[in-house]
C-alpha cells in the first residue's frame, strides 16, 4: 500500500498519513485547505510526499 504523508519541515513532524486507496490527490488538497490551514498560516513549510 502506498501512503501520502503531510510533513511539516519547520516542526519536523508528520501531520498525517493518508492511504492513496481512499484519498485521491484532490482530497489531500482539500485536507490541506481545511484541516492544516492554520498550521500553514503560521508560516510553517509543508511537504506532501509519498511513503
Amino acid at each position: 500500500m502506498t501512503y501520502i504523508e503531510i510533513f511539516c519541515v519547520s516542526c519536523r513532524k508528520p501531520l498525517g498519513r493518508y492511504n492513496t486507496k481512499f484519498y485521491s490527490e484532490d482530497k489531500i488538497g482539500g485536507l490541506l485547505k481545511t484541516a492544516h490551514s492554520v498550521h500553514m498560516r503560521d508560516g510553517h513549510t509543508i511537504n506532501v510526499r509519498r511513503v
